[in-house]
């Protein structure tokens, strides 16, 4: 079971990346700022939500949960962002 400070780490390590690289798509195609814009607030909701799930946490198959929904997200971002560039 990963701890919830892992997960935690985790986490805003993947909205980091995803943040950096819709920068770099804005950086070489302005026009797809607005989608990249898109995309990072919705990384942002995730990451509000998903940390708010983590610190309610007290069961071992809460954290299950949370891990596979982090992993589907973190698929779900980088297909998102495949398209965008």
């Amino acid at each position: 079971m990963a701890s919830k400070r892992i997960l935690k780490r985790n986490v805003n390590d993947m909205v980091i990346d995803v943040v950096e690289e819709c920068f770099t798509i804005q950086l070489f195609d302005e026009k797809k700022t607005d989608a990249t814009e898109k995309l990072i607030d919705e990384v942002a909701n995730f990451q509000d939500g998903i940390l708010s799930e983590i610190h309610a946490a007290k069961k071992k198959s809460d954290f299950k949960t949370i891990t596979a929904t982090i992993e589907t997200k973190a698929i779900e971002f980088v297909e998102k962002l495949n398209a965008l560039g």
